[in-house]
């Protein structure tokens, strides 16, 4: 998976006085060149909501970002690898360079769940989270800790036509050295998705759920 955006979220209600205009700046803070230096950084993934053809609930998982050889140039890259119930699958390869593998990952993922979830186009989607980070969003400061919170579509035209989706907040914690691995990113719905009836659904009913697609720094 390779994806040229990247937006966050994280833990809700954090004190603090909030500033507009610096969320983009926490999300996709400059965090390379990395360095892991054979060790490797695992966040616990987990991933809820109305089970729809195309959507992955996962209950238990992890995203475990690496160091790795790229066969093709033998230079040193990122490598990232999801395990759940489901099995095993590779990310990548990221230049060591890069920004934030991480935040790229969950941003897509988001933005795919989301599609799955509504059947809306996953470009429009993209695009408006993107505009959304760059542009729009909060950032709280408070003991040590940098909170940044995106509403995506609090404003958009087509807010209405995106159920519990429409709510949708992104929150991302970081901690004191915004150089440092993002500890928790988080997207969720208040309110539970029911799904319109998506192509190949007709007469089969799906129970709404909320949406909740986490990540958490072990």
């Amino acid at each position: 998976m390779r994806c040229a955006l990247a937006a966050a979220l994280l833990a809700a209600g954090v004190p603090g006085q909030p500033w507009a205009g610096e969320a983009g700046d926490v999300i996709l803070a400059q965090r390379g060149p990395w360095a892991l230096e054979g060790r490797s950084l695992t966040w616990d993934l987990t991933r809820e909501g109305p089970a729809l053809p195309g959507f992955l609930p996962i209950g238990a998982g992890t995203l475990t970002m690496a160091e790795a050889t790229d066969p093709a140039d033998g230079k040193r890259v990122l490598q990232l690898t999801q395990r759940t119930d489901a099995g095993e699958r590779r990310i990548g390869p990221f230049p060591l360079s890069a920004g934030d593998p991480v935040a790229v990952f969950f941003l897509e993922s988001t933005v795919r769940d989301m599609a799955a979830l509504t059947g809306g186009n996953p470009d429009y989607i993209r695009n408006r989270i993107k505009d959304a980070v760059f542009r729009g969003g909060s950032v709280a400061h408070a003991e040590g800790r940098t909170v940044a919170t995106v509403r995506p579509f609090a404003a958009d035209p087509a807010r209405g036509r995106m159920g519990a989706f429409a709510g949708l907040t992104l929150r991302v914690e970081a901690g004191a050295d915004p150089a440092a691995p993002l500890r928790e990113l988080v997207a969720e719905t208040a309110d539970p998705v029911a799904p319109a009836a998506l192509r190949g659904m007709a007469g089969r009913p799906v129970a709404p759920a909320r949406y909740r697609n986490a990540l958490v720094l072990r």
